[in-house]
């Protein structure tokens, strides 16, 4: 048998409403926009044209879509729509930032022409000299970058 005072706390703690479970959420991950000053994701660049196009193609404000706090510019209506129908297949690894600079534990800006698909996924670099020292051990490079990114911020863009 319970005495009084049990009884009345266990009353008390089945008339408070459950507290909604929070989860924990990742830190959300940048997405490079250096150099501009309308948010707009890689210099303005199609994503969609690396795998279509076979590189680098300028996109068009007026092809725009926002994705991942960004805006994104494509070179054609076509471009946006296939984007928008499938981000993750075209988004560029690691926000757009440098895939090496990423391996190493910080986020850099790109040039475009600076570029590599690998295994379906766009890889961009800081320029042509960097891509080549990242394609010198690719799969280890994207393991690297692949473990740093979790934990990588506005605090890590240099």
């Amino acid at each position: 048998m319970l005495d009084r005072r049990t009884l009345l706390l266990l009353i008390g703690l089945l008339a408070v409403p459950a507290l909604p479970a929070v989860a924990a959420e990742a830190p959300p991950h940048p997405v490079n926009t250096l150099g501009s000053t309308d948010n707009v994701a890689i210099r303005g660049y199609d994503p969609v044209a690396y795998f279509t196009d076979g590189g680098p193609r300028q996109g068009k404000p007026e092809f725009a879509v926002q994705q991942d706090g960004a805006t994104w510019w494509f070179a054609s209506a076509e471009h946006k729509a296939a984007f928008a129908a499938d981000p993750d297949k075209y988004m560029p690894a690691f926000g757009g930032f440098c895939a090496f600079g990423t391996s190493r534990g910080y986020l850099v800006k790109i040039e475009p022409e600076a570029w590599s698909i690998v295994d379906g996924r766009l890889y961009l670099n800081y320029d042509l000299g960097v891509r080549d020292t990242w394609a010198k051990d690719i799969k280890g490079n994207i393991d690297k970058a692949s473990a740093n990114w979790p934990s990588l911020g506005a605090k890590d863009i240099k």
